[in-house]
């Protein structure tokens, strides 16, 4: 094994270090007892700087990784500060020592490594060069070096905390030395406390498109990827393409998904809503989702399509895994890039077509913006449900980027579209938030004009910021006559089905496993999920 020189002080600096350690005492320790607070005191320490205040502080990894989120009193602006484990001088001698024998032994135990608990195996290694060295250090330094070891030799070095918060949506790194900035659920676009200079900023780009499966060069230097928990990664290398140097944009994937619960929650949808989409996915109904950029398009067609009975089959056809269903008759399909330039390349066309082949009930394409949207609107016409989104801005800019270049729909087959949702993202009370401003249905073609006849069925009051319903629906009409139901019946549905989600909302059953659960049961015995309504026992199912 090769092991980088150090001079003779630094060796004598280790050996010389705190001894009669409650950690190494001439026994060789293989396990580091669990963090206590009360024993080992704190790791992380932070005062609010001069000229800011204190607006949120959570843990996003105890007791490693504390955030703050501060505003800045003279201009309001807001920072996302990170918080991490501070170092002695010794302290970064030593890890820097054990940073460069562990890169040699890692490499060599690959297969091990790979195979086996990888956070553990790195403990024992770490344990045992520190026996090696005939160090004694306390506890609270072999912490915060495990750490940091772990942070850059098993995960994403400065934007490791980044990726663990779980209110980030968006990371995006713009160049050598610039703040790196990112969305967060609650705050919006925001600035972090985090820069990388430009040794760096290469290596975690190379770093991030590996662990993606990719390779990036100087040659080849812009990639798109996906990372190993799913989120989606773009990223480019040097300066020849992006002139401030390396960039990436991470778009985190959500392994707990949004539910309609949580876009009630968030005032996005009304109960009301919710209850006449649940009822038009049962029954069949084809829907388009519209929207601008970051308006929450995707989290709307994830979380409606959890209305899809138990036992339909299901294929998704997407660039990069976004959707989460529990679902078991469930096909996900992702595109693949070309190995080399028009090789082997896998696009939504291709997907759609072998989908069609396979008798889906509902297909769920995440985005539509060429020549397969005229595909998808061909299964549409053929029986198949299919839901989507597009980027536009309302109604009518929905059928002109469908009747127009590089989409090209007949106009004759928008008529099998059933609704299509316009969704906004805008500020309110000084926080974006994501409502619904439209939503509408296809009602087939005016037989004078030819136009798309629609009809209003949602409209969003932006004074009252609440939603108005505009009249009598003709889906839900369609669903009546074809369930052979009266007036009296459609309306006990839609009531049901609202005093369901109304119940969730209530209880907080949000999480997309008990949502779904709780849908499914009510396809299969609905009366039986009303009495246990009434009952007040739905929550504990």
């Amino acid at each position: 094994m090769l092991v980088k020189s150090y001079p003779e002080a630094f060796i004598h600096r280790i050996t010389d270090s705190i001894r009669n350690s409650p950690v190494l005492q001439g026994n060789v320790m293989h396990r580091l007892p669990p963090y206590e607070f009360s024993k080992h005191g704190d790791l992380v320490l932070f005062e609010v700087p001069e000229g800011f205040r204190e607006t949120e502080q959570y843990w996003i990894e105890k007791p490693y990784i504390f955030v703050y989120i501060l505003t800045k009193i003279q201009n309001k602006e807001t920072l996302y500060y990170v918080v991490e484990p501070a170092f002695s001088s010794f302290e970064r001698l030593l890890i820097e020592k054990l940073y460069d024998d562990l890169q040699d032994i890692l490499t060599e135990e690959k297969a091990l490594y790979a195979a086996t608990k990888k956070k553990q195996i790195l403990e024992e290694y770490v344990l045992e060069l520190l026996n090696n060295y005939s160090t004694s250090v306390n506890e609270q330094t072999v912490y915060k070096i495990l750490y940091y070891l772990d942070r850059n030799l098993l995960g994403y070095e400065k934007i490791n905390a980044l990726l663990n918060d779980p209110q980030i949506e968006d990371i995006s790194c713009d160049g050598v030395g610039i703040p790196i900035f990112l969305y967060h659920r609650k705050y919006g676009n925001i600035k972090t406390n985090i820069t990388i200079d430009e040794t760096e900023l290469n290596s975690l780009v190379i770093k991030l498109c590996q662990k993606g499966g990719k390779h990036i060069s100087v040659g080849s230097p812009l990639v798109n990827a996906t990372l190993p928990d799913g989120s989606r990664l773009q990223a480019t290398l040097g300066r020849d393409i992006t002139t401030r140097g390396s960039t990436f944009t991470i778009r985190r994937f959500k392994e707990d998904p949004l539910t309609p619960i949580d876009l009630i929650n968030f005032r996005t949808f009304s109960t009301e809503q919710m209850a006449y989409l649940w009822l038009a996915v049962e029954n069949n109904k084809s829907l388009l989702i519209a929207g601008g950029t970051a308006s929450g398009k995707t989290s709307t067609l994830n979380s409606i399509s959890l209305f899809i009975p138990p036992v339909s089959k299901v294929i998704t056809i997407e660039d990069t895994r976004e959707l989460t269903l529990y679902h078991e008759n469930w096909i996900a399909g992702v595109t693949r890039e070309p190995f080399a330039k028009g090789e082997n390349e896998i696009d939504m066309f291709d997907l759609l077509k072998a989908a069609l082949r396979q008798r889906p009930e509902y297909i769920i394409v995440g985005e539509v913006r060429g020549g397969e949207a005229r595909t998808l609107f061909q299964a549409m016409s053929t029986g198949h449900t299919t839901y989507s989104t597009i980027h536009a801005g309302d109604i009518q800019d929905v059928i002109n980027r469908l009747e127009n270049e590089p989409i090209n729909v007949p106009h004759a087959m928008l008529k099998a579209l059933d609704i299509i949702s316009v969704q906004i993202q805008i500020v309110i009370k000084g926080r974006k938030s994501r409502r619904c401003q439209q939503l509408v249905e296809i009602t087939g073609l005016d037989p004078r004009t030819g136009n798309i006849r629609i009809n209003d069925m949602f409209k969003w009051k932006p004074l009252e910021d609440s939603f108005e319903k505009s009249g009598e629906s003709h889906v839900m009409n369609n669903i009546m006559h074809d369930k052979g139901w009266g007036i009296d019946q459609l309306l006990e549905e839609i009531e049901n089905r609202k005093a369901i989600l109304e119940y969730m909302v209530a209880n907080n059953i949000r999480d997309y496993k008990s949502f779904t659960r709780i849908i499914h049961a009510y396809f299969i015995d609905p009366k039986e999920v009303m009495k246990n309504l009434k009952n007040d026992r739905l929550k504990d199912w």
